[in-house]
Parts: C-alpha cells; structure tokens; sequence
C-alpha cells in the first residue's frame, strides 16, 4: 500500500512539474528586450553623434564667418570660404550646405556683419520611426560676426 501511494504521487508530481515547468518561457521577454535595449543604444548613440556633429558644423561656420569679417570679404571670396568650411568637414561636408552673406545692420549702405547659415543631415543610427523625434533631424545652424573697422 504504502509502495503504491508513493507511486501515485510520485506519477501526480511529475504530472504537476509538467504543468509548472518554467523552460523557454523567458525566450521572448529576453529577445524584446534586448531589442529594447538595442533601439535605446542607438537612440543615445545618435544623440551623441548628433551633439557632436552639431558642434562641428557651428565651429566650422563660426571659422568661415570670423575668416570672412577679418579679411572683408566680397561675394566671390564669399563663396570660396563657404566651400572651404564644407571640406573641412570631410566626409560631413558633401552633406552640409554653408552660406555665408554681408548684412547692413545700421543701414549706412556699408556692411557691418558677415551671416553664416548651414543645414546639413547627419548619418541616422536610429529606425526611420524614431528619426523625426525632437533633436534628431536635421542640423540647421547659423553664426553672425561684427565686421570690425578702424576709425
């Protein structure tokens, strides 16, 4: 008798571990979240690159513009300026547009401020979902230098 009841409940407990075996339940979960964690890398990785991709292209603005207000520069030289801000770029620069321009700010007919724009797409490490969030789309930027004169 007793050799028969543990036999039954040896046969209920296999029939229960049966029930409550926890084997590749976790497949799933671990597999989304490591995409979660994917998608969460590339997102901090573009926000870092799209940071430092920013600051390179204002620099390289900011170079072009103070160039331009230091050697009072005319629309040609302008232009060679400009092109010479996108290559140093590298790489950046066949997708970046820099435009530099003489305003009159005081209205006197002389120009008082050399305005470097520049819109360039940065490379996209996130899904095309995820791109058009705040911060990162495209880099637009823009500098204005004084043109400095002796009286």
């Amino acid at each position: 008798m007793r050799v028969e009841a543990r036999a039954a409940r040896s046969e209920a407990a296999r029939a229960g571990s049966i029930l409550t075996d926890d084997r590749g339940v976790g497949l799933v979960p671990t597999a989304t979240g490591f995409v979660i964690f994917l998608v969460f890398l590339l997102l901090a990785v573009q926000v870092l690159y799209g940071l430092y991709a920013t600051s390179t292209v204002r620099g390289a603005v900011n170079d072009a513009a103070s160039r331009a207000a230091n050697g009072l520069a005319g629309e040609a030289e302008l232009a060679r300026l400009a092109d010479d801000a996108e290559r140093s770029l590298g790489r950046m620069g066949g997708r970046t547009t820099i435009l530099l321009r003489l305003e009159d700010d005081d209205g006197d007919g002389v120009p008082d401020v050399v305005v470097g724009s520049a819109l360039a797409d940065p490379p996209r490490f996130v899904p095309p979902p995820l791109s058009g969030v705040a911060g990162l789309d495209d880099i637009d930027v823009s500098v204005r230098v004084r043109i400095e004169r002796f009286r």
